[in-house]
């Protein structure tokens, strides 16, 4: 029985889908000016592995994952770069799209993007100004009436009363109440515009993922996940659009993953503390990132350091070279009556606890290096394949890797070890040893065997 932590309860709940054996889910993706960064990645991966494990559970998940084309960042990105914000949009997606692929992210079932849903916008702003949640203002924008939604602080806990006006929005002359916030922007010169009834103009960010989770998943769905930067005001907000204009319950459980952290700091474009992924790919494999991340709860706060990814790659190497001493002999299905599955199984069940996952992980390693069963390490390749792991060739993964500046390339190791079993033919051990140490003192471990010696990158 899968049980989920639900932000909006404040407490784990049994999930039951709306639809018996269907899901509807819904994450807020990426605003699309820039790279992506390893907190961005955090979040992206914990929802992979969630849509993982909803499908390894039987169910057929309809996954929307959203991409926010248009805002404020991506028209001064836009005009600094002297191209238009298509073109900057155009770029940044294909380069995410590189990105995620690389750390093995499935793609959503959906992502839309918030130009393709401007109509579905106005459609609830004006359905919101008709029941008097929202207004029009002198300046051509659209406010939401914070005050007319009863319900507004149920997701963050926070009470209207105690909120500080300015403390996350601007104060606006043209609000009716300080914490009101905006639905439509009118029309700037030089921005992107639509026509609406209300002149020409753009959305604000929050309506956006009201009007493409409707649009995807309809006006109730089991699951809206995101980082927990976005509990308020985002998904505060989105709540007090929907169920403002629909009056009845938007979403079942609401999911928000931790920080990425940096030196005790939240890992933030705004703070300037981030390493992109394209610059942590520079020095660590896509599949050890992601081991990285998935191997912490989703909702726990995770240390970014080197010595922590290179801890990370240290694990993952052990959980390969459990498979590369004994290869699984067929792809089996996974025996989910085994005490290894049945205990991979009830952490993934508890709030989706990859930790404890891993853990079981490494004992089914243990156990095949010590027993030798190809059956195991078959289990240990499906167990491990939900997390979105250890699906490569042990050989390949444990040689591949970044090739940094300078690093000895896979053709000169072969040369090398090559040499070296010439030298020991020859009873050369001095040379032999000097070959050793040349190749550890460029980061490559060599295993010898019965068989000859194979290598593998620290």
């Amino acid at each position: 029985m899968l049980t989920v932590y639900n932000t909006l309860a404040r407490e784990k709940q049994v999930f039951t889908p709306i639809e018996p054996g269907r899901v509807r889910m819904y994450v807020c993706g990426m605003t699309v000016y820039d790279l992506c960064h390893i907190g961005h990645a955090r979040m992206l991966t914990a929802f992979d592995v969630i849509v993982r494990w909803l499908h390894a559970s039987g169910y057929e998940v309809n996954y929307v994952r959203n991409i926010t084309d248009i805002d404020d960042k991506i028209i001064k990105r836009s005009l600094e770069a002297g191209i238009t914000p298509e073109a900057l949009t155009e770029r940044t997606i294909a380069e995410m799209h590189e990105d995620l692929a690389k750390l093995l992210l499935l793609p959503p079932t959906h992502e839309p993007r918030a130009t393709q849903h401007v109509h579905g916008m106005i459609h609830i702003v004006e359905g919101l100004i008709a029941k008097g949640r929202a207004y029009p203002a002198a300046n051509g924008d659209v406010y939401y009436a914070v005050r007319e939604f009863p319900g507004y602080g149920k997701l963050s806990g926070k009470s209207i009363d105690d909120l500080r006006a300015g403390e996350r929005v601007d104060v606006d002359p043209h609000k009716r109440d300080p914490l009101d916030f905006v639905l439509w922007k009118a029309a700037k010169p030089g921005e992107p515009q639509w026509d609406s009834p209300w002149g020409k103009g753009r959305p604000g960010w929050h309506i956006e993922c009201s009007a493409m989770s409707e649009h995807h998943l309809g006006t109730h769905f089991d699951i809206h996940g995101g980082g927990e930067d976005l509990q308020f005001p985002h998904h505060e907000n989105e709540i007090a659009q929907s169920e403002g204009c629909h009056d009845h319950t938007y979403v079942n459980y609401w999911l928000h993953n931790g920080f990425v952290r940096l030196q005790g700091e939240k890992m933030s474009k705004s703070l300037g503390n981030f390493f992109t992924i394209r610059d942590v790919l520079k020095h660590f494999d896509g599949e050890v990132v992601r081991f990285f991340l998935v191997r912490a709860h989703y909702r726990s706060p995770v240390n970014y350091s080197d010595e922590l990814m290179r801890d990370a790659k240290a694990g993952l190497d052990r959980l390969y070279t459990a498979l590369k001493l004994c290869p699984p002999t067929a792809r089996a299905p996974i025996d989910w009556h085994s005490d290894y599955a049945l205990r991979f199984k009830a952490a993934m069940d508890d709030d989706f606890a990859t930790s404890d996952a891993v853990a079981v992980l490494f004992e089914l390693a243990a156990e095949v290096n010590r027993s030798g069963s190809a059956e195991l390490a078959a289990q240990l390749k499906g167990l491990a394949g939900i997390l979105g792991l250890l699906q490569r060739d042990p050989e390949a993964y444990l040689q591949g890797g970044p090739a940094a500046a300078g690093e000895i390339s896979a053709e000169q190791v072969e040369a090398l070890i090559l040499a070296r079993a010439e030298a020991r033919k020859a009873k050369n051990f001095a040379e032999s040893d000097r070959i050793r140490d040349e190749l550890l003192k460029n980061g490559i471990v060599l295993e010898d065997s019965a068989q000859g010696s194979s290598w593998r990158r620290q």
